[in-house]
Parts: C-alpha cells; structure tokens; sequence
C-alpha cells in the first residue's frame, strides 16, 4: 500500500471485538504528481517545437478549460487516427500534468530505448497476435503502473480502440482503461473521484505536413456516482460507463458510419461540395473547428438521405467513384474546377515563382534532409499508410532536425560566433515554412498547367459535366 498511501494524511482508528485496528480514510490532501526531471522538460520542449512548430501549420485546442485541474486522477480517452501524432499532439499542450500513456510492447524491446521511453511516461501493451499468449500475464504490470499514476494524481491517457484507424470512424472500445480507472478508485476506498475525459484528434490531413490539427475536449465524466453498482456488478458498471464514453466521444468526432461509402462520401466532403456545403450552413470552410463542425452535419445530412431514397443516393455515390477516379486519371484536382484558371492568372504565377526561386534555393539548403529522409526510408519501411506522418515527425525529431538545425549552430557557435548561431536558429523555421510553401505552389502551378492544356479536350468536360450533376443531384438529396 505504500505507493498511494503516501498521499493520505488523516484517518479514523477504531478496534473490532477481536482488538485489530482498523483504519479508515476521511480525508486526503491534494496530491501531488511526480515533477519532470530537467532533461524531459528540456526534451518535450523540442518535440513541441518540432511537432507543434514545424510538422503541423496550426494546432487547434478546442475546450481545453474542461480540463480537470493537475493533480486529478485522470484518464483522458480518445479515437486513435493517426499513430504518434495522437498522443503526442495532446502531451504537447497539456505540458502542465505528468502524462502516462500505454504503448506497443515491441517499442520497448531495446533495453536503452525501452527505458527512455518509460521516463517519457509510456508503459508496454503485450498483445496476444504480437507478443503471444505467455506475454499477456505481463499486462498486469503495466495495469498497476498506470493505476498507481493515477493515484498520485497523474494523468493517463489511453485509445481504447486498440489499434489506429485508417478512416474516420470509431471502432469498438476495449474496457481495460475503466478497470484501471475503477481499481484507482479502490485503492482510494472510493473515497476519492476519478474522472474519465472524453476527447478526439482530428486532421485536415492525414498524411502532409504544414496541415490543421485539432483537439477536442468533452465534458469529463465522474465515475464516483458508478461506485456503488461497481462494487456489486464491476464489468456490468464497466459496460455501462464503456458504452457512454464511446457516444461521448463519437459526438465530437468526425464518425462515417457508412463504411460501404465510405469514400466516396469523404471525397464529396473534402472537395468543391464540402467546402460548398460550409459556407451555405455558415461555417468558415478554411477553419478546421468550424469545418469539422460543418462535416458532422453533412455526414449527417448524407446519411439521412440514403436513408430517405437509397436509390437515389447509391446513383449520386457511382457517379462520385466515377469522377474521383477520372480525376485520378487525369491527374488533376477539384478545385480547379472552382476556380477554372486561365492562361494569363497562371503565367503571372510563373513568373512570382521564378522571382522567389533564388530565395527558394538558399531556404532549401539547409532543410532539405527534412524533406529527403523520410521520403527516402517510407516507400522502403513503412507498409501502413497510417504511419507515414508519425514516421515523418520520428525521424525529424532523431536524425532530420539533430542533422539540419542543431549541428550547423554548433559549427557556426564554434567556428564562428554565437551570432551567426542565433541568427541561424531563429532562420531555419522560416527556411523550412517558405520551402515547404513554396514547393507546394509550384506542384499547384504544374497542375494548373496541366488542367488548361486539358479543358477542351472532351474527358474534362464530361468530367465538368459530371461534377455538375453530382452536385445538383445532392442539393435537391440534402434540402
């Protein structure tokens, strides 16, 4: 008892006939999470500045004053969409609490690595299709670590889904979290709350960098009103509690649930039509809280379409694999079909092109390994998609940024002055932002190119055709 007892300060002693004392707790005092050792602090604030700073343009915090304040036993939940992004996105701007979080075993299968990443607050998950059916007994180590976080008022936060998703929906939850929030709760003699905190990533893309991110914080849920039925009936109350967080959180996600569609509707939704459909339903369609807002309705709307006339709805969705497919073929995007450019607007972008190339070149020098290696080591390591944006901010964190950014300020501190350091450091994400824009503008300028060359031709306009009707079709489908 020794861990969690260390926080209790007043108890009641009385003795039973049989002359043993017992003692009951009446009140505790704050407790008082474990603080981060110099190094973690110094180590988060670089994984801020390379996820927060470089990796995403924007993150977006949406309901962070929900929060429980630091010291509350907490277990924040979430979906699981993007791999190390997830987790770490949250850890980044919630840099007030001691964050735990459970991970792949076969992360920690080197001892020097494995024990890093335990300093960093993630304990090892053993799964039976991994690590087999022997290693699984060893999960209850990890249960005890990440519950006696949570008794020294630390803050968990764990996917219950098991396993990342490639779409936009939420899978099944496993109820592993509510066991040990409930066994927290025991070794407290449910005298003190544990609140569980609804909560959901979201990305305006998956894969890119310089995208949105966003986090979403519900209301937390207390799990001392489910005490008493926990005490009679714990993996029905675990049920229970299981089936309303997942609502919970399904409600401020972005849910597909028609996964035979499924692409197609979140091609209607990313394109010309999406964007269309926030603006009529006043919503800023470029800000990522506002959209996802407007994507929920439409998704929404879509469903409730379907359900009105299916057939109607299973047309528009043929039609829609058709267009993305003839896009596909074409190699040409949706919203040139908005904007239909013409030769003189494309050429006058040529030529600002041309004018910033020479500042183009000399911000890529010194960022191009930021662009190079994770390219280079995905096509050859990387099988599941899904990891391609974790992947990216891994090997910027290790060998990109150590290679691109802190070796060149040493050079310039040593061999020159701590100026020419200085002035490098507060350079380089400049340098990095411009070459990244600037090579995106040049594909967007290709593509155009490409998209006039190809108006006339009569593939585009039965694809502009197409697109039309799809849209119209819709309009009349969601009124």
């Amino acid at each position: 008892m020794g861990g969690f007892m260390s926080n209790l300060v007043i108890f009641e002693a009385e003795k039973s006939i049989c002359g043993v004392v017992n003692y009951k707790i009446i009140m505790t005092k704050e407790l008082k999470p474990r603080d981060h050792s110099l190094l973690l602090k110094a180590f988060r604030f670089y994984l801020q500045f390379v996820n927060s700073g470089l990796y995403f343009r924007k993150e977006h915090i949406v309901g962070i004053e929900k929060v429980p304040m630091n010291g509350t036993p907490l277990v924040i939940v979430s979906n699981h969409q993007n791999c190390l992004n997830d987790p770490l996105s949250v850890a980044m701007n919630l840099t007030d609490r001691r964050m735990n979080f459970i991970a792949r075993a076969n992360v920690f299968k080197n001892p020097i690595a494995g024990k890093f990443l335990r300093e960093l607050g993630l304990l090892p998950a053993y799964r039976m299709s991994h690590e087999g059916f022997s290693a699984i007994n060893k999960n209850r180590d990890t249960f005890d670590a990440a519950g006696q976080a949570l008794c020294d008022g630390e803050t968990l936060m764990l996917f219950p889904e098991a396993d990342h998703q490639d779409k936009r929906w939420l899978g099944n939850f496993k109820i592993g979290y509510l066991r040990i929030a409930f066994d927290a709760a025991a070794k407290f003699n449910f005298e003190r709350d544990v609140m569980v905190l609804p909560s959901c990533n979201h990305y305006s893309n998956y894969f890119h960098a310089r995208t949105d991110m966003l986090i979403r914080f519900g209301d937390p849920i207390s799990l001392k009103p489910y005490y008493e039925k926990y005490k009679e009936e714990p993996r029905a109350t675990m049920v229970e509690v299981n089936a309303l967080v997942r609502e919970k959180i399904k409600e401020l996600m972005l849910h597909v649930d028609d996964l035979e569609h499924y692409d197609q509707i979140d091609f209607l939704r990313e394109t010309g039509y999406g964007r269309k459909y926030a603006i009529s339903h006043g919503y800023k369609h470029n800000y990522l809280p506002a959209r996802l807002l407007s994507d929920q309705k439409f998704v929404s709307a879509i469903q409730e379409a379907y359900n009105k006339d299916p057939e109607q709805m299973e047309a528009v969705y043929a039609d829609t694999a058709e267009f993305a497919a003839g896009l596909k073929r074409l190699e040409i995007r949706d919203w040139l079909f908005i904007h239909n450019p013409k030769w003189p607007a494309v050429l006058l972008r040529g030529l600002g092109l041309l004018l910033l190339l020479p500042l183009f070149i000399v911000s890529i020098i010194p960022t191009a390994l930021l662009f190079l290696i994770p390219k280079v080591f995905i096509k050859k390591l990387i099988k599941d998609h899904m990891f391609d944006s974790s992947f990216h901010v891994g090997v910027s964190v290790f060998v990109s940024i150590p290679l691109c950014f802190i070796l060149p300020i040493v050079l310039l501190w040593v061999y020159l002055n701590h100026w020419w350091a200085l002035g490098y450091m507060v350079a380089f994400p400049f340098m990095f932002v411009l070459a990244w824009n600037y090579m995106r503008l040049f594909w967007k300028f290709i593509g155009t190119c490409r998209f006039i060359k190809r108006s006339n031709r009569e593939e585009v306009k039965r694809l502009r055709a197409l697109r039309t009707s799809i849209y119209n079709r819709l309009d009349a489908l969601l009124k």
